[in-house]
């Protein structure tokens, strides 16, 4: 049987690549990963179910992606996987199961994984946080009690703890990149509609929210977004893809780029001064690999941003949730969800379409206004999170704050993310720094819509250049063995 510490060493494509030649089966790598979780997860919280018969599946269930055999842990929030359980990290919808797969979860599956479990979220995936009143609290697995960021939390400390090294996230305002950058993980937010959102949605979050994946390598970023970046029949657009696989970007077909770095902060929220020179050390060092790099920001009007997106993230939000409380038999209310969630669903109700339809106007504005840079520059250089990880508690959706101070309130650590969603471009949060506490620094890079396998051939020269795969956290698999063995 494969050894649980030596399973959590691996990143996909190595443990893809011992199943094909034949040196562990898939049931061994199931196993491995259902004893990692049993490990570590116990302090960690970041696994809300497992799959117990993930372990007597074999190579013919499975998808003939590169991924073949590799443990895979599923977001508890949408997209559809049939006849598994749907949560959304809420009480409102404890026991829901869709009947059927979407895309995206077809798409998963052919790339060979095995799903082996369901990681927490914040309810409804609201909060930077893996916090709820379903299933608990996450711990970070760099300190024990401290946030994963949200709302990929779960599968960010999966990730990071050795349990699975994929997991499904999903980002409609930095839900990926943030929990990557606490947790210390690589986590890429895909240009619109790169991966398909069908068939039941044209769009998810009217096309600023879009699911991939985390990861502990920049190949395994890679592959999977060959895998997921598949247009499917029906789609309202395509956008273009490169000549090559984005494989082929991380250690070959690199170029020369026009670099810009900022750690300016977008709103009255300080940036860590250690977060901010791990940034300026990465622009050094993205200038001695040959790139030109200069100290530049794009002009952003974060406050009006965050105006407008308000409007249109919670529009029809109380629908939703009737709708999803109608099928579960449930009704709305403190019994079955947070304080701010019964905040916004009473927003929601309140609202008036006419600010929603100014609001598309106001991102439409701000998109073409942010668009230009990209043209002048390749990628802009930036923290992830302004700060390192904060106490569980600090960020949540049990708090009775009105919607407006709970984004802004929530706003501070994530300001520089959100704007890729708005404009529907790709972001990459590499783990390229430690803090002098011990927490990890995300530093981000963006490029242009369509652009992915641009940050991919960068982030495959940082990754060479300043390594974190010799980095483990506390609560990981192969410090916890011994005391649990």
């Amino acid at each position: 049987m494969m050894d649980p510490v030596e399973y959590a060493t691996c990143d996909g494509l190595g443990l893809a690549a011992l199943v094909e030649r034949g040196e562990v089966s898939v049931a061994e790598t199931a196993t491995a990963a259902l004893a990692a979780c049993d490990i570590v997860d116990g302090q960690l919280g970041a696994v809300v179910e497992v799959y117990e018969e993930a372990p007597h599946r074999t190579s013919a269930d499975l998808g003939d992606g590169p991924f073949r055999g590799v443990p895979f842990l599923i977001k508890d929030m949408g997209p559809h996987f049939g006849g598994l359980k749907l949560e959304f990290g809420s009480r409102l919808c404890e026991g829901y199961t869709p009947d059927a797969d979407d895309f995206f979860a077809r798409l998963v599956k052919e790339s060979g994984v095995t799903l082996v479990g369901r990681s927490n979220t914040p309810e409804f995936s609201m909060a930077l946080c893996a916090d709820n009143l379903l299933y608990g609290a996450t711990s970070n697995p760099w300190r024990a009690g401290y946030s994963t960021s949200g709302s990929s939390g779960g599968a960010a400390a999966a990730v990071a703890a050795g349990i699975v090294p994929v997991a499904h996230g999903s980002d409609l305002g930095g839900s990926i990149r943030g929990p990557a950058a606490w947790c210390g993980t690589v986590g890429l937010q895909p240009s619109r509609a790169r991966v398909s959102c069908g068939p039941a949605v044209a769009e998810s979050g009217n096309g600023m929210s879009q699911n991939f994946a985390l990861t502990r390598s920049v190949r395994d970023t890679a592959a999977m977004l060959d895998c997921l970046g598949r247009p499917q029949a029906g789609d309202p657009f395509v956008i273009p893809r490169p000549e090559r696989p984005y494989l082929d970007y991380v250690s070959g077909l690199r170029e020369r780029r026009r670099i810009a770095w900022s750690t300016a902060p977008l709103m009255d929220a300080p940036v860590d001064p250690e977060v901010a020179a791990a940034v300026e050390r990465v622009a050094g060092v993205l200038q001695e690999l040959g790139h030109e790099v200069v100290e530049e920001a794009p002009d952003i009007d974060l406050p009006a941003l965050d105006r407008a997106l308000f409007e249109v993230w919670y529009f029809r939000f109380d629908k939703r949730l009737d709708e999803l409380a109608a099928s579960v038999g449930r009704a709305v209310g403190p019994e079955t969800v947070g304080l701010a969630t019964l905040r916004f669903y009473e927003f929601a109700r309140r609202q008036d379409p006419e600010r929603f339809y100014a609001a598309l106007d106001a991102l439409n504005s701000a998109r073409r206004a942010f668009g230009p840079f990209f043209a002048e520059y390749d990628v802009w250089l930036s923290p992830t999170c302004a700060q390192v990880a904060q106490p569980n508690g600090v960020y949540g959706m049990d708090v009775d704050l009105p919607p407006e101070e709970f984004l802004q309130h929530e706003q501070r650590p994530c300001q520089y993310m959100v704007v890729y969603n708005m404009a529907g471009a790709p972001a990459i949060s590499l783990p390229l720094a430690q803090h002098s506490g011990g927490l990890p620094i995300g530093v981000q890079l963006g490029a242009g819509p369509a652009r992915e396998h641009v940050l991919i051939g960068l982030a495959g020269e940082l990754e060479e250049a300043l390594p974190w795969a010799g980095r483990v956290p506390p609560l990981h698999v192969s410090r916890l063995r011994g005391a649990t063995a």
